[in-house]
């Protein structure tokens, strides 16, 4: 397909037509943006919007504007910053078979991470290292995976955050079946706290058969479901205005739930609408779909080059809705974070980076007999021939080493 892509410039203006055409014709009807913190750090009283015919109000699902609490969100997604900027590094040197970034969607994941309660399950992709940070996994951990020494990294049941999901979109179809378990669980123990999933997915992702059919499960049986939509505008090469005729959020309408778009950038909006989404599916109201809109101001994965399908200026207009950026400038211009405070997160930074650095390059793979050992429960007679079968293929090569 590369040798029949058009030029850039020629492909942003194909992509601006055929936009214009779709808003002319009448058929993008924009949802409400949720906002609590805009770009200039300046927060807003207002967070409420129409929701399914209904106007909501979220406001009281805004965990809390205490300064230490703003501080924490901000240490997270500086950290997280810090670590993929770390773990793209260790790929380029050879240390990773792959990375995939997440620079620009910070506070699309600490904010919905932070909306979990304990009993909730999360079923991401391959890119929510900040969902896994809020669900105590260890950041090293998820680096085995990218290092090729384990398909995972974590007990899933000790965090309630699934294993990565390389299959694009089949987490969405995983999270609808383990919402309807929880829901018949539920039935037969009423005494169990009411708990729901969220399920991760990109805007590429929403194009797949997957993340219809879970839809269409999850509104039949009201399963206790959010899905949670990154919409980074981009799904690899393809604009996302390419995918959809309509705005992500409402395609749930489609489906007979409610659809919410919000800043995806703003972690305070996120967290206040992302609990509250939550919260209506555990309490037996059925999925919600939440259109996180953000951008990826990085790469793909690092086996991505985005200068060639997007433009330098596009980038340049989001990055001053940056998260980290957005966050950090309401607690300067409030004085609610020092200098002793960035100083401090900066040093705990180096410290993580160096941390993982040291981590990594300490892993090493299982014994191949091991890997063979999973295959079943109990030994069995094929795959213990099978593995004789490499151990002598690899014995022919013991002399190698003694041949000038």
């Amino acid at each position: 397909m590369s040798g029949s892509r058009l030029p850039t410039a020629e492909f942003e203006a194909e992509d601006m037509v055929r936009s214009a055409q779709i808003a002319e014709a009448g058929l993008v009807p924009e949802p409400e943006m949720l906002q609590v913190l805009a770009p200039d750090g300046v927060l807003s009283a207002n967070l409420s919007a129409e929701v399914a015919g209904s106007v909501v109000d979220f406001s009281p699902y805004l965990s809390s504007t205490d300064p230490a609490h703003l501080r924490s969100l901000y240490r997270d997604m500086f950290l997280l910053r810090r670590f993929d900027q770390e773990s793209t590094a260790l790929q380029r040197q050879g240390q990773l078979a792959l990375w995939v970034p997440l620079t620009g969607q910070e506070g699309a994941q600490i904010g919905s991470g932070r909306a979990l309660e304990q009993q909730d399950y999360a079923f991401p992709t391959y890119r929510e290292h900040g969902v896994a940070l809020t669900r105590g996994v260890e950041l090293t951990e998820i680096l085995r995976l990218f290092r090729g020494v384990t398909n995972g990294g974590w007990d899933p049941r000790e965090k309630n955050f699934h294993l990565y999901t390389l299959v694009l979109a089949a987490q969405s179809l995983h999270a609808v079946g383990y919402a309807m378990g929880m829901q018949r669980d539920q039935l037969s123990d009423p005494a169990l706290p009411p708990a729901a999933t969220i399920a991760y997915f990109g805007d590429g992702a929403s194009s797949e058969g997957d993340v219809h059919e879970s839809m269409v499960f999850a509104a039949s049986f009201d399963a206790p479901v959010v899905f949670f939509c990154q919409n980074n505008q981009w799904a690899i090469s393809v604009p996302s205005t390419v995918q959809t005729r309509v705005p992500l959020a409402r395609r749930a309408e489609g489906y007979g739930f409610p659809g919410v778009r919000v800043d995806g950038n703003d972690v305070l909006a996120v967290e206040a609408v992302t609990r509250w989404a939550l919260e209506h599916a555990r309490s037996g109201r059925g999925p919600v779909l939440i259109e996180a809109y953000t951008y990826r101001m990085s790469a793909h994965t690092t086996a991505d080059d985005p200068t060639k399908y997007r433009l330098t200026q596009d980038e340049q207009e989001w990055r001053p809705r940056d998260p980290l950026l957005r966050l950090e400038t309401h607690l300067r211009s409030q004085g609610l974070a020092d200098e002793t405070f960035f100083e401090g997160l900066t040093q705990e930074a180096r410290t993580l980076a160096a941390d993982l650095r040291a981590g990594v390059l300490a892993m090493t793979g299982p014994d191949l007999a091991d890997r063979f050992a999973m295959v079943y429960a109990e030994p069995h007679p094929l795959v213990q021939e099978e593995l004789q079968l490499f151990r002598d293929y690899e014995a022919g090569f013991a002399d190698e080493g003694t041949r000038d």
